[in-house]
């Protein structure tokens, strides 16, 4: 009911698969059916304001930008009356996104010119690998201040099992960003400091 409502839009593509592939596949689907010079990215479960990729865009065409993402104001279910914003660093570098991974898949816009060969990959995190990827590159990406997304964290996510993600995090430092034993410890107690500091034990 709700996407019929989008059908008449000549600029709104609408496809549907007979089964769940999962987000990976999702996601590279999209990029291969748009044509479009920025891409964006909007999980089901969060929020964007009206104009949020009216004004990402616009300073990324500014300041030539070709990779951004903007702070997110997080709640908990559907707990409105609790939200609270990050205060998320200037831009990240791959190094600096090792030890602080938070940026909202939700909240970033991509030039389609750094994508080539780069996809989401059929992994746990799968979002978390493909900025790897991307910053691996030797690009930054850089955070637009004026706007923001709305995050929403579930119980029932996949963001929410904390044992779940360390290991995914673990296999995904190992087996594609190669890093050794030590880095990867330091990379993993870094993200969960930063988490434990910005969502508590929640």
């Amino acid at each position: 009911k709700i996407l019929k409502k989008y059908e008449k839009f000549k600029n709104i593509k609408i496809y549907n698969l007979k089964e769940n592939k999962g987000p990976s596949y999702c996601r590279n689907y999209g990029i291969k059916e748009s044509n479009s010079q920025f891409i964006a990215f909007m999980d089901s479960d969060d929020l964007w304001p009206k104009d949020k990729l009216e004004i990402q865009i616009k300073n990324m065409i500014k300041n030539n930008l070709n990779f951004t993402f903007t702070d997110f104001k997080f709640f908990f279910n559907d707990d409105f009356n609790k939200i609270k914003k990050t205060n998320l660093p200037s831009f990240y570098d791959y190094k600096s996104f090792l030890s602080h991974s938070s940026m909202s898949t939700s909240s970033i816009l991509i030039n389609r010119n750094l994508l080539k060969d780069i996809y989401f990959k059929k992994v746990n995190h799968e979002d978390y690998l493909f900025k790897c990827d991307l910053l691996k590159t030797g690009i930054k990406a850089f955070k637009i201040t004026e706007t923001s997304v709305f995050y929403r964290i579930n119980k029932t996510s996949r963001s929410s099992n904390k044992f779940k993600n360390i290991l995914s995090l673990w296999t995904i430092n190992k087996n594609h960003n190669n890093l050794n034993f030590f880095f990867n410890f330091k990379s993993i107690l870094s993200i969960s400091f930063y988490s434990l500091k910005k969502y508590g034990w929640k």
